[in-house]
């Protein structure tokens, strides 16, 4: 065989492995009839490990619909989730080391989403008792009286819309700060309610709903008062939350967002158990059914 052959052909060979390579890496989402999700495994009440948030329930509902098992990939929700689970490569197996990210903005940069499967706002949380029991709405805070006004602490976390609210209203020298993503992996979100709304280190929360619904209801200091804020022409504070998945598998998105509308009504059943402030299409709060 010539040189020139024999170099034909290794290219050849070389070529084909290369096809046979992409044609794995472009496999089908969970073609092995497992769904696999990635998740926080301490991020209540979303997810944790033990299985006991909303996403964690969506998911089994989802994987029930599927006739598929279930199988996580845990990462702690902050920065580098996308590129440490969805996007990130199996080291042992063909396979990404998940196919499904359960809670994302509608339209998020880093994935494709399924269309929203709910839409939540933030919310306000006042401890009941502390004077302040005659607010209904953020809105009656701003009509306390000035002094009173003057003398109580905000908790939130930093660039978040509720910092735009106090900005708004000329309070922002009155807020305690808690940092966005710690570096402790036994740091999560409701710690601002459970730890410093509770301890009376703030007198007054914002927290996404989800956060302040459950942490509410749950904070070891029971009687706690949850104000979703609605939506508003000047600061968003109402979100559209959807279903990643990986750019260019729209077949599985739409597959995702099938069961989505076929479970919808489960779906809404579960998020509203869990203390989720839930909006319609109006911008009105759904209430739970009795």
């Amino acid at each position: 065989m010539s040189a020139a052959i024999r170099a034909g052909a290794l290219a050849a060979a070389a070529a084909c492995f290369a096809l046979a390579g992409a044609a794995r890496a472009d496999e089908p989402a969970a073609a092995d009839n497992v769904l696999r999700v990635c998740a926080d495994p301490n991020n209540m009440p979303l997810s944790n490990r033990a299985g006991e948030g909303y996403e964690n329930r969506i998911a089994e509902l989802l994987a029930r619909d599927l006739g598929w098992k279930l199988e996580y990939t845990w990462f702690p929700q902050r920065m580098g989730f996308i590129r440490n689970t969805l996007k990130a490569r199996d080291p042992d197996q063909d396979r990404f080391k998940c196919d499904l990210v359960m809670g994302v903005p509608v339209g998020y940069e880093l994935t494709l989403t399924t269309p929203a499967y709910y839409r939540s706002t933030w919310a306000m949380v006042i401890p009941k008792g502390k004077g302040l029991d005659d607010i209904r709405t953020p809105d009656d805070l701003l009509k306390l009286d000035s002094t009173r006004l003057k003398s109580l602490r905000f908790g939130l976390v930093g660039g978040t819309p509720p910092t735009d609210w106090l900005l708004k209203n000329k309070l922002i020298d009155q807020a305690v700060p808690v940092q966005r993503q710690s570096g402790d992996p036994d740091a999560y979100p409701g710690q601002l309610i459970e730890d410093e709304l509770a301890s009376g280190r703030v007198d007054v929360a914002f927290a996404w709903g989800p956060i302040a619904g459950y942490f509410a209801k749950h904070a070891k200091a029971p009687g706690m008062s949850v104000m979703p804020f609605p939506p508003s022409p000047d600061i968003q504070f109402d979100y559209k939350i959807s279903m990643g998945v990986r750019f260019g598998e729209k077949e599985w998105r739409d597959r995702i967002a099938g069961l989505i509308a076929r479970e919808q009504k489960e779906i809404d059943a579960i998020l509203l158990s869990y203390g989720v402030p839930l909006l319609d299409d109006r911008g009105n709060l759904i209430q739970a059914a009795n």
